[in-house]
């Protein structure tokens, strides 16, 4: 994508876990990324136990059980569906409200 190239933020077809770890910590570290984020292995070990297709989304708990399994898209995919299950958990968030975002 253009924009991507116009910020920098291209980078070659990682080879090794470490650079995906390094790709990892340069997003989190430019976008300033507040959640914990994980990085799949080489095999694709995450991917293939919960790719979802054509899209899905999952909420992982902290013991690392499927807290959240969203239906599958176009027509079964709800994104408001997994923001109430983490307002439930976390409390409110004010993410795409420019004015509560000012205030925190």
């Amino acid at each position: 994508m253009k924009s991507n190239v116009d910020e920098s933020i291209c980078y070659p077809q990682p080879q090794t876990l470490a650079q995906r770890v390094a790709i990892a910590n340069d997003f989190i570290q430019r976008f300033h990324f507040p959640l914990p984020l994980s990085v799949d292995d080489m095999h694709e070990t995450a991917e293939l136990a919960y790719g979802g297709w054509p899209e899905r989304i999952y909420i992982i708990d902290q013991s690392g059980k499927i807290a959240y399994r969203g239906g599958l898209g176009p027509f079964n995919y709800h994104p408001e569906e997994a923001r109430a299950w983490l307002e439930k958990k976390f409390g409110p968030t004010h993410a795409g409200n420019p004015e509560a975002n000012a205030k925190n």
